[in-house]
């Protein structure tokens, strides 16, 4: 449940929002602030319209593509993931994200977590799904997105993460979560 309640009284109020870029993806605008004691202070902030990731299992491995990140100015391995469009339902984004960046479609997709990316500046909200049932779909990705498929075992994703090709937060979330699975049963 979310909610706009505080226990604390130290809500900053909005006193004046300036546009500065809206792009394809992201809207940027700086918003002035009132302080608890009065005074006033600047936030920029980063409008995204949220996100969906899958976290897919295939005969027991990860799903995962790697592509060439520009503002890390390296390759990533990453679950598949994409922006939510206009009012989308983020199951329908997962479904659609995890079949144009893989070529495999879910039978179904389990909720996992949904999280704020970078709060302190971003209100991006990513949605985590599960799918361990996946059957050969079509690959289709974007005109722009250039991937390799992979499937890889938590070996593989251990050592990922140990070199630094995966160290985004929502692949890390997913392989501490496929952990889980394994160990439990449950997600």
């Amino acid at each position: 449940m979310e909610t706009n309640e505080h226990s604390g009284g130290w809500v900053e109020k909005t006193v004046k929002t300036e546009r500065i870029f809206d792009g394809k993806i992201i809207s940027l605008q700086v918003d002035t602030v009132e302080l608890p004691e009065g005074r006033t202070a600047t936030r920029e902030i980063v409008k995204h319209p949220g996100a969906a990731a899958v976290m897919a299992l295939l005969d027991g491995k990860l799903l995962v593509v790697e592509q060439f990140r520009k503002p890390l100015e390296k390759f990533q391995v990453e679950i598949p993931a994409g922006k939510l469009d206009p009012n989308e339902d983020p199951i329908v984004a997962a479904a659609r994200e995890l079949e144009e960046e893989t070529g495999y479609r879910a039978e179904e997709l389990k909720p996992v977590s949904a999280f704020y990316t970078s709060p302190g500046f971003a209100d991006e909200k990513l949605y985590l799904y599960f799918a361990e049932r996946i059957v050969p779909g079509k690959l289709n990705p974007d005109e722009d997105e250039f991937l390799q498929v992979r499937a890889i075992t938590m070996e593989d994703a251990d050592a990922l993460i140990a070199e630094g090709r995966i160290s985004d937060a929502k692949t890390i979330l997913a392989v501490y979560a496929w952990k889980l699975y394994r160990l439990t049963g449950r997600i």
